[in-house]
C-alpha cells in the first residue's frame, strides 16, 4: 500500500460479512477504526458490529463504486472473493491482500506450484482436466490419492479419495466434473498451522505453531503449542514467513502443513485471510490475529505476539452451540458467539478459548 498510514476514524472496507469479518471489524473498533462491510446476505453476522454495511451482490458494480468512495483501504475475509471485485475495487481504493495473491491461492493447481517453486515440500500432485487424464495421473501419483477441484473446496468439500478398488470415473462426478488437481495421500502424524502477519514495510511475525484436530473434515479443536520438536517448530515459522515474504503479502494468512513421522513439514494449503485455526489468539496472546491483520492493511506497526499459556481452542459447530451455556460455567473459558441465527450441521457458530498455565 502506498502513501501514509491511516488515521483513528479511518474505514476499512471488508468484503465478507461472516464470522471473521466479525472479528476483523471487532478489532478495529478497538483501535478507534471504523469497518464498511459488503456481503450478499443480510443477515450476515458482521453487519451487526459495524458503522456501515453495504449488502450488495459482489458483480454489482454501482454498489462497489459506492463501497470503494467510502472506505480508505479494502480488505477480504475470505479467499473466495470474485478476482473480477477485487479488480474493480483496486483501481479505485487500495485492496489488501494485493489481489494477484488470490489468483494463485484460489486455484489449488497454481497453489502448489508456487509452493514448490520455493523449495518447500507438498504432496505429489498432478492437474487433470479431463476423465482421461485422470488414469494418467493415478499411474504416476499412485494409490491412495486425493481427487480436488482447483477452485472452491473448504472444509472437505470438493474432494474424493481415490483407493485401491475406487472407480476413478466415479470420483469423478463426485467432484463434479471440473478441473481438479490430484494429489498423493500423505500418511501424516498430525496437522499443524502458522498463523503469519505481514505488515506493509516488510516485517513478519508468526504466531506459535498450532496443532489441529478435525472432524468430517472441518476444525474441531485447536491446540497451542503444537507436539512439534523446536527444529520442527522453526522450520514451520520459517516457511510461513518465507511464503509470506514471495507473495509480498500484507495481512494476516494462515499455512497448513502434514507432520510426518521423523519431523518432516509438507505444506497443504495456504489461506490468504485471518484462519480458525488462529481463533485461541483471542483470548491466548498479547496481539490477536484479527489485530494484527487490522495493522497489516492499516499500515500500522505489527504486534509481537507473546502467548499467555497454553491454549486450547474448541469450535461450537452446528447444535453445539447449545452448549454454550454449559462452557459459560467453566472457569476460564471465553465463549465467543457469532450470531448467525440459522444452526445447520457443520455449520461453525462459535468457539471456546480455554488458556491454561504451563
Amino acid at each position: 500500500m502506498s502513501g501514509a498510514a491511516l488515521e483513528p476514524q479511518a474505514t476499512i472496507g471488508i468484503l465478507g460479512g461472516g464470522q471473521l469479518g466479525r472479528m476483523l471489524a471487532l478489532a478495529a473498533a478497538r483501535l478507534g477504526l471504523k469497518c464498511h462491510v459488503l456481503a450478499p446476505s443480510p443477515d450476515s453476522p458482521a453487519f451487526e458490529v459495524v458503522h456501515r454495511v453495504t449488502c450488495a451482490d459482489y458483480n454489482d458494480t454501482e454498489a462497489l463504486d459506492r463501497f470503494a468512495a467510502d472506505v480508505d483501504v479494502v480488505t477480504y475475509e475470505f479467499e473466495n472473493v470474485p478476482a473480477e471485485t477485487a479488480t474493480f475495487l483496486a483501481a479505485r481504493v487500495p485492496v489488501l491482500p494485493d489481489p494477484k495473491i488470490l489468483a494463485t491461492t484460489q486455484d489449488r493447481l497454481a497453489e502448489k506450484t508456487f509452493v514448490g517453486g520455493l523449495g518447500i515440500g507438498t504432496a505429489a500432485f498432478a492437474a487433470v482436466g479431463q476423465p482421461a487424464e485422470l488414469a494418467a495421473a493415478l499411474a504416476h501419483i499412485g494409490r491412495p490419492a486425493v481427487l480436488k477441484t482447483r477452485r472452491y473446496g473448504y472444509d472437505g468439500k470438493g474432494q474424493a479419495t481415490i483407493r485401491n478398488g475406487t472407480d476413478p470415473e466415479a470420483a469423478w462426478r463426485e467432484v463434479g466434473g471440473q478441473p481438479c488437481i490430484l494429489e498423493a495421500y500423505v500418511p501424516f502424524e498430525r496437522e499443524v498451522s502458522v498463523v503469519a502477519a505481514r505488515g506493509t514495510d516488510g516485517n513478519v511475525e508468526c504466531f506459535d505453531v498450532t496443532e489441529n484436530e478435525h472432524r468430517d473434515h472441518i476444525l474441531k479443536v485447536s491446540r497451542v503449542p503444537a507436539a512439534l520438536s523446536k527444529a520442527a517448530s522453526q522450520e514451520a515459522r520459517r516457511v510461513a514467513e518465507v511464503i509470506a515474504q514471495k507473495f509480498g503479502y500484507v495481512g494476516v494468512l494462515a499455512v497448513e502443513l502434514f507432520v510426518l513421522r521423523g519431523g518432516a513439514l509438507l505444506v497443504n494449503e495456504i489461506a490468504p485471510r485471518v484462519h480458525n485455526s488462529g481463533h485461541w489468539t483471542l483470548d491466548g496472546a498479547s496481539v490477536s490475529q484479527f489485530e494484527q491483520h487490522i495493522r497489516a492493511v492499516a499500515g500500522w506497526p505489527l504486534g509481537k505476539p507473546i502467548r499467555h499459556g497454553r491454549v486450547e481452542m474448541i469450535n461450537l459447530i452446528g447444535e453445539e452451540v447449545a452448549d454454550y451455556r454449559r462452557w459459560l460455567s467453566v472457569p476460564g473459558a471465553c465463549v465467543h458467539l457469532y450470531g448467525k441465527a440459522a444452526v445447520r450441521p457443520g455449520r461453525k457458530m462459535g468457539h471456546v478459548t480455554r488458556v491454561f498455565a504451563e
